[in-house]
């Protein structure tokens, strides 16, 4: 059974940094494209950044340069740090795995419950 845990939002004020941590069971993370996506209140689901098995790395133009995912396959678990944080930026944000490559599109087979990130400015 796939399992992701987020963890590590939290309120913070604009030009913050915050770590997001994913906890991967073994069957989602090997071999899988693995994704953070952030849904505001009222809004869809947007697709921040994703991250091949292979460690090719994409992200949204909203995010670029501020946002940086990786992963440390020794702990089976996804990262996204977060810099220079905005008002904009705040959002339910949520970790995503599928044997396809769906890089930054939401149609993800498998999804994290979501970590809050707010922040104030």
């Amino acid at each position: 059974q796939v399992q992701l845990v987020e963890s590590g939002g939290e309120s913070v004020r604009a030009g913050g940094s915050l770590r997001l941590s994913c906890a991967a069971s073994r069957a989602a993370y090997s071999g899988y494209c693995m994704g953070w996506f952030r849904q505001a209140p009222g809004k869809g689901r947007e697709g921040v950044a994703a991250i091949h098995s292979d460690g090719i790395t994409s992200c949204a133009d909203s995010v670029k340069g501020r946002f940086t995912i990786s992963k440390d396959n020794a702990k089976n678990t996804l990262y996204l740090q977060m810099n220079s944080l905005k008002p904009e930026d705040t959002a339910m944000y949520y970790c995503a795995a599928d044997r396809i490559a769906w890089e930054l599109m939401p149609n993800y087979a498998n999804w994290g419950q979501g970590t809050q990130v707010t922040v104030s400015s």
